[in-house]
């Protein structure tokens, strides 16, 4: 592998670069099915956030991996730090006014 160069970089390699670091476990989310009562994990990749206005039109929706229905929860302020923090997609919705 070659070395990097540049201002303040001279030597540095990739491995020298990521020495150290750490292998990040995928975040997952407990989450529960109000059709057929199911409780289960899912990944980031699962859920989608939807950011509206107000209250009323924020919310996170995904499909019950056990019945297949889809689901769609309100999400309050912290639900959104979570979710967005742990790398779910987000849609902002705008109003038309």
């Amino acid at each position: 592998m070659s070395e990097t160069t540049g201002p303040g970089l001279q030597g540095v390699t990739a491995a020298s670069a990521f020495a150290g670091m750490r292998r990040v476990s995928p975040v997952v989310f407990r989450a529960g099915c109000p059709d057929c009562r199911g409780r289960f994990e899912l990944a980031a990749g699962a859920l989608r956030l939807a950011i509206g206005a107000t209250s009323r039109t924020t919310f996170y929706s995904f499909t019950c991996p056990e019945c297949g229905s889809a689901v769609r929860k309100p999400a309050g302020e912290r639900i959104v730090e979570l979710l967005t923090g742990g790398g779910v997609r987000t849609l902002r919705l705008h109003s038309t006014v």
